[in-house]
């Protein structure tokens, strides 16, 4: 069977307000809705939920508010639309109950989306999520001409193509505290790979907050920095959390905070995984399986 992977709506330019190239689905099954990190848009999310199989899972993928043309709605769309509006979106697609798959900076619309409207997340799994206020790091000049530039993300592309082991080591190096033997193992593990390594280079030529994704980096910014509760002890659905150890890009702490106050809440610690834990990790396969299964609850 051909699996569904249609944009958006059979008919019409917009789907609630999203552009049709905003919002895609594939697959028939378990419906999940996969919430991109900060920056992204919906081409990371494809990335991130491609190992979720077509004839088993109906995938959602959308750019949230900012990115890839997505609008912020009176120059500011706070977390609550963001789940308010995923809502609405479930809607026009006739999906009733929805499993969330969310990463980093998605975990905090995640949460709000399961907090508000409990009734519509039948599962949650948060992977490296944020849980509390979130600020950007300190940029070095060159790290800020790759991330937030259009010829940085140009750069970041052609050298994916080029040099795909040098593209891997700097994005480990870059979300972690693996170092020395440590760091040369972890992507030596990576590049031998074929879907681990594919991961790291997709997710590299999705990652840069200029251009599409710049308003959606300061939305993201702008609210991230302004958390004060995601009230987590009022998610009812249930949840699954993961993180590496070394993760530097959103510490440890955040999986842990939500563990502690989601109740019944499942927190998988990956030792030495980085900010790619899910998927660049050694045990990313069977760790994919246990999400698999948590999702087609």
């Amino acid at each position: 069977m051909r699996a569904d992977t249609r944009p958006g709506p059979a008919h019409g330019g917009t789907l609630h307000g999203l552009r049709r190239d905003a919002v895609r689905q594939r697959g028939t099954g378990t419906p999940v809705l996969v919430l991109h990190g900060t920056p992204g848009g919906v081409d990371t999310a494809d990335v991130m939920g491609r190992f979720l199989p077509s004839d088993r899972f109906r995938v959602v993928t959308v750019s949230r508010p900012g990115y890839l043309g997505t609008p912020v709605r009176h120059g500011r769309s706070s977390l609550d639309d963001d789940a308010d509006r995923a809502v609405a979106l479930l809607d026009r697609l006739g999906i009733d109950r929805v499993g969330l798959l969310a990463w980093s900076g998605g975990g905090p619309s995640a949460y709000r989306l399961a907090v508000r409207h409990p009734d519509r997340v039948s599962a949650l799994v948060v992977a490296a999520g944020l849980s509390a206020r979130w600020t950007p790091p300190h940029e070095t000049p060159a790290e800020w001409f790759v991330t937030q530039t259009r010829p940085g993300a140009a750069l970041s592309a052609l050298a994916a193509r080029i040099a795909p082991g040098a593209v891997v080591r700097a994005a480990i190096a870059g979300v972690s505290s693996l170092r020395g033997a440590d760091l040369d193992a972890h992507v030596d593990g990576v590049l031998a790979d074929p879907v681990r390594r594919r991961f790291v280079l997709d997710l590299a030529a999705t990652g840069n907050a200029s251009g599409p994704h710049r308003a959606g980096w300061r939305n993201d910014v702008a609210n991230l920095g302004e958390i004060d509760s995601l009230e987590l002890e009022a998610v009812r659905a249930p949840t699954l959390l993961l993180h590496g150890d070394a993760d530097t890009d959103v510490l440890p702490e955040h999986s842990r905070r939500a563990a502690t106050a989601i109740p019944g809440a499942e927190l998988v610690t990956l030792p030495g995984g980085t900010h790619f834990a899910l998927w660049d990790h050694e045990d990313a396969a069977a760790v994919q399986e246990r999400v698999r299964q948590h999702l087609d609850r």
